[in-house]
């Protein structure tokens, strides 16, 4: 089991943590919402809770809590700028569907 940052994914985080002045990685997670049902969900970590899983990507500790391990596995995470819009993108082999939106996936 594993989840993987591209090297722009990890820049953007380095330097979004630069700013902040602190953090030990991102927690990447999954929540129930949407159209489609599952929604992913980014957080900044100071914390490591005990029952996390952590990954490390390009010198990038990810976190992942035990009910969304499952739903990301082999999951890769980009930065993408594309005109006036950026954020992050996700690459999950485990996505069946997605809704019209984009907001929300099912598995």
């Amino acid at each position: 089991m594993a989840i993987t940052l591209t090297q722009a994914a990890a820049d953007h985080v380095k330097q979004y943590m630069k700013g902040r002045g602190k953090g030990l990685g991102v927690r990447v997670g999954v929540t129930t919402t949407g159209c489609s049902g599952l929604a992913y969900v980014l957080e900044f970590v100071d914390e490591c809770n005990e029952e996390d899983t952590v990954f490390t990507s390009h010198d990038i500790n990810i976190y992942i809590d035990p009910k969304s391990l499952v739903y990301l596995d082999g999951t890769e995470m980009d930065y993408v700028k594309q005109g006036l819009n950026e954020g992050f993108e996700f690459s999950n082999p485990n996505t069946k569907g997605t809704c019209g939106c984009g907001e929300s996936f099912t598995v």
